[in-house]
């Protein structure tokens, strides 16, 4: 297993070049990007340079000097691979490039997001797996009683719901309706003023609703997977010979059962990580959430490419970084695996 994981560690940084390659290469091939964008408000400012006196269409062409800087100043003067490779030497020594937008290293614009994003992601993390295990449990014991069809009603319920559309309602009534909380925002404004306990309570209150939104497309999922395959271990022949044998049905489900059941949660469990920078940016957007998401959605949109190629860098990394983690899990879990 020691071979494997180090096998599988080997594989991150050329799987890293791949993707990153792939990326860069939309990037340079893709219309509308921040070359074009700065030719053409290029133009309207020598439109409008001259008042009202100069005529349409005059100082509109921009010299080749003019393309060549801009070209050099966003790196579309070499090829595809020799820009590529200028790139990943600076990634390497610590460098993700400045933004375009934001004119401040990419290090720094991701620095100032990651907090906000690592927030919503762990809280949404441990709840989900602290809630759902419980439940999961609880429903395949339970099934087809009054806790195991109410549960499921009020799961599918939230489940149908996208995360952004349920956002836009919590606002609607509980923000604007009853003013219970504040409409977005990760915190107050004078949230630095506040002492330690305030602060506290200043996150947790603003952090309420969109907790909530991001909590309900995960529950289903995690409940339901373990309850099914709990369902399904119960169902064997070797809980029926541990209870035939005299082992308690507590016994059997606490210690045989339920490690069994846990493997298709821990082989899904890497695959979350990602989802503690990424997040939503849906909901991001809809609480006025400064996190990683939006981040990545607005670099998409200002076609700010040094952004875009550190947000797919980090997330690319995480989630392979957490399949090797659902390898671990899934190894401790379950003693019969054995990698090759």
């Amino acid at each position: 297993m020691r071979d494997y994981f180090l096998r599988r560690l080997l594989l991150v940084p050329p799987t890293l070049i791949g993707v990153t390659i792939i990326v860069f290469a939309i990037t340079r091939l893709v219309p509308g990007g921040p070359l074009e964008r700065a030719i053409m408000e290029t133009q309207q400012m020598s439109m409008t340079g001259g008042g009202g006196s100069q005529m349409a269409g005059q100082g509109m062409a921009i010299s080749e000097a003019q393309l060549d800087r801009l070209r050099a100043y966003y790196g579309f003067d070499k090829p595809v691979l020799q820009s590529y490779a200028h790139w990943l030497g600076k990634v390497v020594q610590g460098d993700l490039g400045s933004s375009y937008r934001y004119n401040e290293p990419v290090w720094d614009v991701i620095q100032q997001r990651f907090p906000v994003s690592l927030y919503y992601g762990l809280v949404t993390l441990v709840l989900t797996y602290a809630v759902c295990i419980p439940l999961g449990i609880l429903k395949a014991i339970r099934h087809r009683t009054f806790v195991d069809n109410v549960s499921s009603i009020l799961i599918f319920i939230g489940y149908a719901i996208p995360g952004y559309a349920l956002g836009s309602l919590l606002i609607l009534f509980f923000a604007v309706r009853l003013e219970w909380f504040p409409m977005g925002g990760f915190v107050s404004y004078n949230f630095h003023d506040l002492g330690p306990g305030q602060q506290l309570l200043d996150l947790l209150h603003h952090s309420a609703l969109p907790l909530v939104c991001y909590l309900v497309g995960s529950f289903a999922l995690v409940t339901l997977l373990l309850k099914n395959h709990l369902m399904d271990n119960l169902a064997a022949d070797y809980i029926r010979t541990a209870v035939a044998k005299g082992v308690s049905f507590r016994q059997s489900v606490t210690r045989h059962a339920v490690r069994n059941s846990l493997i298709p949660i821990a082989t899904t469990f890497g695959q979350n990580i990602t989802l503690l920078v990424s997040g939503s940016f849906l909901i991001e957007t809809i609480f006025d959430i400064d996190g990683f998401g939006l981040l990545g959605l607005t670099a998409i949109l200002d076609r700010d490419y040094p952004v875009v190629m550190g947000v797919v860098l980090l997330a690319s990394l995480l989630l392979l970084i957490g399949n090797i983690l659902s390898d671990i899990l899934v190894a401790l879990v379950d003693p019969r695996i054995r990698f090759q």
